[in-house]
Formats: C-alpha cells, structure tokens, sequence
C-alpha cells in the first residue's frame, strides 16, 4: 500500500490518485504537515489531482534501482545534500552547547532505538535479521566490557564532559519534538511489520555515513577537525570517533537485508515506513538544537 509521507495513512497499492486527494484536500484546509511536506518534495506550485498524481507516482518510483538506493538518494537530499539539515550546518563547527543539546536529546533517541531492534527480531526467524539486530543492542546500550563501551555509555560520559550530570541526562524529559518522534519510531516498530521497522531505523544510520559523497553528499555529518584541533574534550571525540570511525558499510547493511527480503508487494509499504521516519529524525534532529539554545539562554 501507498502511504502518506506526512501522516502515515495508507491507500491503496499503487493508488497516488487517493494520496494526491488526500494531500489537495488538507492543503486546501491549511494543514502545514502536508503542505511542508509537499513543498520541499515534490513542488511549490498548486497542482490539479492528476497531475499530482503522477508526480507522486515518480517519486516513489524506483526507477530501475533497488530500495536501498532509493532510500539513500533521498536521505541525503534531504539531511547531506545542497541545503543540509540545520543540525548538519551546526556541527560543522564546534560547539559545546549543541554538543549538549545532543546529548540530552540522544539519551532518549538510544533507549527507544533498542526497543525498535527488539520489535525486529521479536517479528522475524530470519537468523541473519536477528544476528544483526542483536548485535545493535550490544553496541548501542550494552557495550563489551569496560574496554568497549556502549554508545550510550559514550554518549553519557560526553555529556558529563560538558557539564551534563549523568543524572540530569538520565532524569530528562524528551523534548516535544523528540517524544513525538518516540511515538512514530515506537508505533512503526509494534504495529508494521519487521522489514518496515528496520528500514524506517536503520536508514537513520546514514546521517554519520561517511561514504555518502559518493551518493552526492556535500556536507560530512560533522567537521573531522574537530577530532584533531584541540579544542573537544576527550569525552567529546571519544563519542564522536566512535561513528566516524566505523565501519561506514555498517548502515549499509541493514538496507541491504531490507532489499534481500523485500517483495514487489511490500515496496511501498517500506517506502511509507521510512518516509514518516525520516521526518520525524529531521524535527529530531532539530530538537537537539533546541535544547542547545535552552542550555545556552540559561548562561
């Protein structure tokens, strides 16, 4: 089935026709999700159903590629591309207080990332799903022993780094933007099937992708100098070279078993699925910011 990008209702397989109905009719009563959404994906002008429709229709095509790539090509217009996400543009320089933005922020991200990956091997027997799965959950809450700590536990320790108590992080509420997402993230993840929550996650992983150029990202996730100008903690490139010094085929291989076991009949399904994720991380991403400012404007 066709999903609506901005709200997740479902159409029919292949009907752009009801999705462009449904996008002029809440355009019409002035809702910003869909109009937003329209606007920055497919164009600013005012268009009749039918035209509308076959725009809709070209863009979710796969044009000969497999899902993986169309994922990626869209991920990084709209997070790496020409004009990259704000939080992109951010971390381009250093900055403490978004740092601590991010990691106020992230805490909350990382706990429901575990529960997604849980839902995945819960829903799938596909050994090499679960292996994968399982092998997320150790490295991003579990860790491996106190030589290789987790991501969480990362994370945490830059904060502190910051003057982020532990406990503050830990005790934080999510701000709106992050809970909303929450919400999506949990809702895919318990009520869609495994491959379209491993999708709509596992795709977010290519924000830190440092292979990315090659797909026509202009912008690194953050400026490497910030690993080597001496002005970031040890906390702070602790945590932030553990990402850039991954395995950058890492994020890739998730979408690679998301093509493997994809059908013709659940493409759209996957494309819907990641699609509402992606647009809830970019307001996500824009809450980190957020609670930036706060920390900041209380200086």
């Amino acid at each position: 089935m066709v999903d609506c990008p901005a709200c997740g209702i479902r159409f029919g397989k292949g009907n752009y026709m009801e999705l462009s109905l449904h996008f002029l009719k809440l355009s019409e009563n002035s809702d910003s999700l869909h109009i937003s959404w329209l606007n920055q994906n497919i164009s600013r002008r005012k268009s009749d159903p039918e035209k509308l429709s076959r725009m809709l229709s070209e863009y979710y095509s796969l044009k000969g590629n497999g899902i993986k790539n169309w994922i990626i090509k869209d991920f990084v217009s709209h997070f790496r591309g020409e004009n990259p996400h704000p939080f992109i543009l951010a971390m381009q320089a250093y900055d403490e207080n978004v740092l601590r933005g991010y990691a106020i922020e992230h805490h909350h991200f990382l706990k429901q990332w575990i529960k997604s990956c849980s839902y995945v091997m819960a829903k799938t027997d596909i050994d090499e799903v679960q292996e994968y799965e399982l092998e997320n959950i150790m490295t991003e809450l579990h860790g491996y022993g106190k030589d290789v700590p987790s991501h969480h536990e990362l994370l945490l320790r830059m904060g502190e780094s910051l003057g982020v108590g532990r406990n503050d992080i830990l005790g934080s509420a999510p701000l709106p933007a992050t809970a909303k997402a929450i919400e999506i993230w949990n809702w895919i993840a318990s009520e869609r099937t495994w491959i379209e929550a491993m999708a709509a996650m596992h795709s977010l992983e290519l924000i830190a992708n440092r292979d990315l150029k090659r797909h026509g990202a202009k912008y690194q996730y953050f400026n490497p100098d910030i690993l080597s100008n001496g002005r970031a903690t040890r906390e702070v490139r602790d945590f932030l070279k553990e990402g850039y010094e991954a395995d950058v085929f890492h994020s890739y291989r998730a979408l690679d078993l998301v093509e493997k076991y994809c059908s013709p009949e659940n493409i759209e399904d996957i494309q819907g699925s990641y699609l509402l994720s992606a647009g809830v991380f970019s307001d996500y991403l824009g809450a980190r910011l957020e609670r930036g400012h706060m920390i900041e404007n209380k200086q």
